[in-house]
């Protein structure tokens, strides 16, 4: 709410406030001014949740992706090698020396087998905290909706509401506090997103 907005709406819970009848209707108001201010707090900091989640998700896709391209440099490397180790096994070339090498080949396999286990483990675990993130952000952005809606349906009270004090008719008054029982229910169903 605007800080005109406010001033506009004092004006007129003063004005209507010298009419003993509509006095009810100014506290009203006055009561439904604190709930927009609160949902829209809420709104706000449950919009900024999502988006620090977001970006948490975004840099952890992020190591995924490297994790992922550290696997299929190592995976790379050791298809090479193991051709290579084939190679020398097949050349005729001074078996000793290829025996030699093709056994260091093989050590290296070994170790890079270990590696790439440990590796793809590694980026399924990262992948697994990206998902818990983009749950996090899902249930953040659900709360946001509800608290918005909470806030348009107060808001939207407040005014049919204010109606009341121009026309001293009663009936905008209860349509205003219809609109705020909306609002706050949505506000409600807001805190039980998880």
């Amino acid at each position: 709410m605007e800080a005109n907005e406010a001033h506009e709406l004092r004006e007129h819970a003063e004005h209507g406030a010298h009419d003993t009848s509509m006095r009810p209707v100014a506290f009203t108001m006055s009561v439904l001014a604190v709930l927009v201010a609160v949902s829209t707090l809420l709104g706000h900091r449950t919009h900024t949740e999502a988006i620090i989640a977001q970006t948490k998700a975004a840099v952890e896709q992020n190591r995924v992706s490297d994790q992922w391209n550290l696997y299929q440099a190592k995976k790379i490397r050791s298809n090479d090698t193991a051709l290579a180790s084939d190679l020398l096994k097949a050349l005729p070339t001074d078996k000793g020396l290829a025996e030699k090498t093709a056994k260091a080949y093989d050590d290296h396999q070994q170790k890079w087998a270990q590696d790439l286990k440990e590796d793809e483990k590694v980026a399924h675990e990262e992948e697994d905290r990206v998902k818990d993130f983009e749950k996090e952000v899902t249930a953040a952005e659900a709360r946001a909706n509800r608290f918005d809606l909470g806030e348009v349906l107060l808001e939207i009270g407040l005014v049919v509401t204010s109606v009341t004090l121009l026309t001293r008719s009663r009936i905008y008054w209860y349509f205003g506090m219809a609109f705020a029982a909306g609002g706050v229910l949505a506000v409600s169903a807001g805190f039980l997103v998880h």
